[in-house]
């Protein structure tokens, strides 16, 4: 039997129908309560997020199931707002479809990057066979979501009127299928038209926003671009830019571990880096809350224990769920109220500019801007060094929070350490640094502990040696 159909018999679906007899012998009918059950032997699953319970529900509970072999941490997980389901550590192709005849959509257009591909053309020609398939597989869209690919998944999804989007791949792909399910709900009213960047971003100012169709994210690496909803796009000219709403939110999220075998080294350690990112955003953020950094130290203690154990054993599935969980939690943590962080920021324009995989940007830079605000952000760097230190007996001196970040990144394979190993040179770090100044400089100030007076305090952090860190 095929395993979307076995794991379907292990949902129960209980209906419990209470009649009440009066001394008059009037019968009233309680209606029926259905329960949404998706507990197993392998399973370890959170139900307690939803209270909507109707008798014509046009959407499941929402739910968080989690391997309990791989990390109990993930029960304290909530499925974050405007989500329907999270899933870590089970099979992508069941649970995919399973989430499909959930939401009751028939119409599904597939979106993968190109390393993904050969995973996944099994599971596209069960969907051609079932009548789901509602185009070719797309493997159009690039690093960073360039323009090109992007509009034409935009103006096949609009062609075939999808009613769902499934985006299976790292961060570049997730984001483009909340810029296709935007496209797809503005097409809907401009029969025929082709899709622009203007018109995309025109579509997230709608007041009212119409429902946008689901999403169906299997994300292959740690980016955690299908936690957010926020997307990005780089233009013909090398800007990045991008759309966000509310509505954008992936509507579920399923990791495989199975999909991010094979990956190239520059995807697999550079996206869990971004884990470590996305925490020390959080944490040093002016904006950030006291619960707000104790979310990201929790994950950016996952993040860092899944990383040393994808260094000694990069298909480790205990590893790489304790990245993706701690990843979960550091994303969640900065886009409650600290997004963009002032590494992000610079690191989506250095890597927009230079054709740079964000997670070299964060190999090349995060350390740099942390050593940069260090005397503004000393309390918060200590949490952050504590959490980063595995090693330390305590009897030594706590190293900088810089230097553990540089000496972590020195152990991550296919990962970019310096500008030289991306081929940014002098001339071109100085050009970049006065565009940055001169066009971002306010932005730059509010979200830096330590401000940049000038151009030349820019390049100065670009250009400071690591290992003076």
């Amino acid at each position: 039997y095929p395993r979307w159909l076995l794991q379907r018999t292990n949902i129960a679906v209980t209906v419990l129908v209470m009649v009440l007899l009066s001394s008059l012998s009037t019968i009233l009918l309680l209606p029926p309560l259905l329960f949404f059950s998706a507990t197993s032997d392998g399973f370890l699953t959170n139900n307690n997020y939803n209270k909507r319970m109707t008798t014509t529900m046009s959407r499941p509970p929402r739910r968080l199931t989690i391997d309990k072999r791989l990390a109990a941490e993930g029960e304290a997980l909530p499925v974050p707002p405007g989500m329907d389901g999270v899933h870590v550590g089970v099979p992508f192709d069941s649970t995919a479809l399973y989430e499909m005849e959930q939401l009751n959509v028939s119409n599904v257009y597939v979106m993968a990057n190109k390393s993904s591909k050969p995973m996944v053309e099994h599971f596209v020609k069960t969907l051609k066979e079932m009548g789901f398939l509602a185009a070719p597989l797309n493997c159009d869209v690039s690093m960073g979501g360039a323009e090109d690919g992007l509009l034409k998944a935009c103006n096949e999804a609009a062609e075939v009127k999808a009613d769902c989007v499934l985006t299976i791949g790292g961060g570049a792909v997730q984001d483009a299928g909340k810029l296709v399910r935007l496209w797809l709900s503005a097409a809907a009213h401009v029969d025929g038209e082709k899709a622009t960047v203007k018109g995309i971003q025109a579509a997230q100012n709608r007041d009212p926003m119409p429902p946008l169709p689901p999403q169906i994210c299997c994300p292959n690496s740690f980016a955690m671009a299908e936690l957010t909803h926020v997307a990005g796009l780089v233009t013909k000219d090398n800007v990045k830019s991008g759309a966000a709403h509310p509505s954008m939110m992936p509507t579920v999220v399923i990791f495989d571990t199975d999909l991010s075998r094979g990956l190239p080294d520059w995807v697999k350690f550079g996206t869990a880096l971004r884990g470590v990112e996305h925490a020390i955003g959080a944490i040093c953020h002016p904006k950030a809350t006291s619960d707000i950094r104790t979310r990201a130290l929790q994950g950016l203690v996952l993040v860092n224990t899944g990383l040393k154990g994808m260094v000694e054993n990069q298909d480790s599935e205990a590893a790489q769920v304790n990245c993706y969980l701690g990843g979960w939690m550091a994303i969640r943590a900065l886009n409650t109220g600290c997004y963009p962080s002032i590494a992000h920021l610079i690191q989506n324009h250095y890597s927009a500019r230079f054709n740079v995989h964000q997670g070299s940007c964060s190999g090349i830079l995060s350390a740099r801007i942390l050593e940069y605000h260090r005397q503004k952000s000393l309390l918060y760097q200590i949490t952050i060094a504590r959490a980063l230190d595995t090693g330390n007996d305590g009897d030594q001196p706590l190293p900088h929070a810089a230097t553990f970040v540089s000496d972590l990144v020195a152990t991550l394979p296919g990962v970019a350490k310096d500008h030289a190993d991306a081929n940014v040179d002098e001339e071109m770090l100085r050009e970049f640094a006065e565009y940055m100044y001169n066009q971002h400089g306010e932005k730059l100030n509010r979200l830096s502990p330590k401000p940049f007076c000038s151009a030349e305090d820019f390049l100065e952090m670009l250009t400071r040696p690591i290992a003076t860190l």
